[in-house]
């Protein structure tokens, strides 16, 4: 039976249902460590950290290139056992290595409770070629051997307030003429207008289209909602688009107009706009285009802002109160050794000096 029988970390659920949580929110949980036998430890840490990070290759030929950068928002390490400063117990020996603690079989329960720093920082996302994660690393380190660790991320959501950018109330307009060539006569016009620029996950996009069919051809009216992906390295970036959403309307014969509203429902589903990475960036749009046979497509294309549905009381964020804690950790066998006091850290008085 090995020694170390299970060594994990877990965090408190936020308060709503997607399990989100945003800037100045408490992130609480327990290391549990259990152990068949006693155990020397040199330390016993939890790190709580945000960062973004991008990362991808790109052939040229017979060689190939990596392009790469990071960015750095927070980072919070506490000590169970042990610690950085090799203060008091934790000084090396004589022989240079550091000391252990001799921690007794059974399971031992470690809570911790940090704050997200009330700033303004981008929401947690994956993609292939960047991300922006929330993670929180527990660590065992023991001489001559190996690091053992267990982590786990939570998800992070920007705090917007659409009343305190009137950018996303502004309203759109774009229009579009076209003079047809070769195999179809007469003109395309094409003209588009949405009631705002922000828009919550689940909600209807109303846009107001105008078409005038001056051709000798059918056209038929398609709309989409499209996302873009920017990732920016030291030396290069790389831009990706996708469609999310795509609809086709009413063919409009030749010397017929049309115009009138359209709704696209945005997903419930879909990651929130990243505007305020400057590595990362999430970005997204309307696409309006008009199919026609023999000929490239006459298009609009209009800006919109995607934001969290539930950073507008529609859910309740994350944990904003700490949690009540004991005031030791629980012990349902033998008891670790003692590691000091376990409130919230680090203070954010300390934030703007120590982690910027």
């Amino acid at each position: 039976m090995p020694t170390v029988k299970s060594f994990n970390i877990n965090y408190d659920p936020a308060a709503n249902e997607e399990n989100t949580f945003t800037s100045g929110d408490f992130v609480s949980g327990q290391v549990t460590l259990e152990l068949a036998k006693d155990f020397p430890i040199e330390s016993l840490s939890i790190t709580f950290k945000g960062k973004a990070r991008v990362l991808w290759t790109q052939s040229h030929g017979q060689s190939f290139s990596v392009y790469h950068n990071k960015e750095k928002y927070f980072s919070f390490k506490h000590y169970f056992i042990g610690d950085n400063n090799l203060n008091g117990d934790d000084k090396p020996s004589q022989d240079g290595e550091r000391q252990s603690t001799v921690v007794a079989p059974g399971c031992h329960v470690y809570p911790f409770n940090f704050q997200i720093p009330d700033k303004n920082m981008p929401s947690s996302f994956t993609a292939s070629g960047g991300k922006i994660v929330y993670l929180l690393e527990a660590r065992l380190s023991r001489s001559k051997r190996i690091d053992q660790k267990d982590s786990t991320e939570i998800n992070f959501v920007t705090k917007e307030d659409i009343s305190c950018d009137p950018c996303l109330m502004t309203p759109l307009h774009e229009t579009k003429d076209k003079k047809m060539k070769v195999f179809n006569s007469g003109t395309i016009m094409m003209e588009v207008d949405l009631e705002k620029t922000g828009f919550v996950q689940g909600e209807g996009l109303k846009l107001h289209a105008n078409f005038k069919n001056n051709t000798s051809r059918d056209i038929k009216p398609k709309f989409c909602l499209y996302k873009k992906h920017s990732f920016f390295a030291i030396t290069g970036q790389r831009v990706t688009s996708s469609d999310v959403v795509k609809e086709a309307g009413e063919t409009l014969p030749p010397s017929v107009n049309w115009s009138g509203p359209r709704v696209i429902t945005i997903p419930h589903d879909l990651k929130p706009s990243i505007l305020n990475c400057s590595i990362v960036k999430l970005e997204y749009g309307i696409r309006v285009y008009l199919d026609v046979k023999y000929a490239s497509d006459p298009e609009v294309k209009l800006p919109i802002v995607i934001l969290p549905a539930y950073g507008f009381g529609l859910e309740p964020f994350g944990n904003t109160n700490p949690p009540v804690q004991p005031s030791a950790p629980t012990q349902p066998l033998d008891p670790p050794p003692p590691y000091g006091a376990h409130g919230m850290y680090p203070p954010l008085t300390d934030f703007g000096n120590k982690h910027q």
